[in-house]
């Protein structure tokens, strides 16, 4: 089967609003822990259990490629893609809590360089002076977004490995994804992501004592509504539409959001350091979306 790029007249807009959903998870995992008494692997169970009825029904009406298709191959990178997205929600809660939150933040990102990575070696292609510069400037925007308050030291060594953990596991999630979400359609992949990714993170939660029953669910509901409805079902949108270097780039929009929700809610001042990598970080952007040259993505193509 030939992998074909579909429009991608939504697709950026749908990488923005995905992102914006996605970096306020954190957020209700600190809320559904502080007022709800639920661990953060607990909270990762729950965004995928209260997700998974919807889904169900999204699915049912979805439509997948007509092309004749091997089912099982592509169903089987969906559960794949679902336990590469339980572990990483796993690593990354539980890494939340052994680290502080900046080494999570940048570390859990790793995907933004990781995936355009893939992107370039599947396509067997080096990227172009412009789109080096992204990648330079994306990782300079993330450095100066969050270095002021990065630490490495023997105390956080433990969380920093479970969230750089994470951002791998993320990585093979979207490889996965990708696939997946080719011929069985964002919605039907989703499904069987999140259905994998379940009982992965209970016997998580289970084995490592966390609390999993909420004393108040409306932060769970509001996780799974945005982070994992909207935003997860955005980004199997999108993934299939843009190139992996541009899908890379547009993660890195999550700490900038991050560091916006650290303003207003918990009254985090922002620096000029931070003001700086948020520019980095949207010129890199813009770089990948007008480059003339085809990225990666759009070279790609994979067989079943």
């Amino acid at each position: 089967m030939q992998h074909v790029r579909k429009s991608t007249g939504l697709a950026i807009p749908a990488l923005v609003v995905a992102n914006i959903a996605l970096a306020l998870g954190p957020w209700f995992v600190r809320i559904a822990r502080v007022q709800g008494h639920v661990g953060p692997v607990g909270s990762g169970f729950w965004r995928l259990t209260i997700a998974l009825p919807i889904l169900l029904v999204m699915a049912r009406s979805e439509r997948g490629d007509p092309r004749p298709i091997n089912r099982k191959v592509l169903i089987g990178a969906a559960l794949l893609s679902g336990l590469f997205f339980g572990a990483d929600l796993g690593a990354w809660h539980a890494g939340i809590l052994h680290t502080r939150l900046a080494n999570a933040t940048l570390l859990g990102n790793c995907t933004a360089i990781l995936f355009p990575v893939y992107g370039f070696i599947a396509a067997r292609a080096s990227p172009s002076r412009k789109q080096g510069i992204a990648l330079a400037l994306a990782t300079l925007g993330a450095v100066l977004l969050l270095g002021r308050s990065y630490e490495l030291s023997a105390r956080n060594l433990a969380g920093d490995f479970l969230c750089l953990f994470a951002g791998v596991c993320y990585t093979g999630y979207l490889v996965a994804a990708d696939r997946a979400r080719s011929a069985l359609g964002p919605w039907t992949t989703l499904t069987w992501s999140v259905a994998a990714g379940i009982p992965l993170l209970l016997a998580a939660a289970l084995a490592l004592g966390d609390p999993i029953w909420p004393q108040i669910w409306w932060p769970l509901i509001a996780m799974t509504l945005g982070s994992q409805i909207i935003g997860q079902g955005l980004i199997l949108y999108a993934v299939s539409r843009v190139p992996a270097l541009v899908v890379g780039l547009m993660l890195l929009l999550q700490p900038i959001v991050a560091a916006t929700i650290g303003w207003v809610a918990y009254g985090e001042r922002l620096t000029a350091f931070d003001f700086a990598g948020a520019v980095a970080i949207a010129v890199a952007v813009l770089l990948v979306r007008d480059s003339k040259r085809p990225l990666p993505a759009e070279e790609m193509s994979l067989s079943s």
